[in-house]
């Protein structure tokens, strides 16, 4: 059909596997955390949240993710995307549900572009090393 698109999404299953893997990967560093998986179009697919991780870590989560599938980059890549220019970079922040600090990465299968996963409860380096824990355990590409 003219004018339709398909759009290849994560499922649910790879979705959790991932989710799983980088709060396992957080718990057996000693740091609860929370994983959030959002498809392409940035819908919450899966969610995972250790016993003991911080309140807030919940919605963070679920913003680094819904912010790295809306923009298709890892988090941090998005503030230097943006930090040169005041209005834009104030403007981005206002919007709710970016997040441009690191721990949301895209998740890329086989060069397709499926989702985004969100990590929350460590340090930015922690939540992008358990992150990409998450996409080494669905063979997705790691940043």
């Amino acid at each position: 059909m003219d004018g339709v698109v398909s759009v290849r999404t994560v499922g649910h299953e790879l979705a959790l596997k991932a989710a799983a893997a980088a709060v396992a990967t957080g718990a057996a560093a000693g740091c609860p955390v929370v994983a959030a998986v959002v498809g392409a179009g940035g819908d919450l697919v899966a969610f995972v949240r250790a016993s003991g991780s911080p309140s807030p870590s919940a919605k963070i989560a679920q913003d680094k993710a819904y912010s790295a599938a809306s923009f298709r980059v890892p988090t941090p890549d998005l503030y230097a995307m943006v930090s040169g220019n005041p209005a834009l970079r104030d403007g981005i922040v206002a919007q709710p549900g970016l997040a441009m600090f690191g721990g949301g990465l895209p998740i890329e299968i086989a060069g397709v572009f499926v989702g985004a996963i969100g990590v929350s409860g460590g340090s930015e380096a922690m939540d992008v090393e358990y992150a990409n824990a998450g996409l080494a355990a669905i063979g997705a590409r790691q940043f």
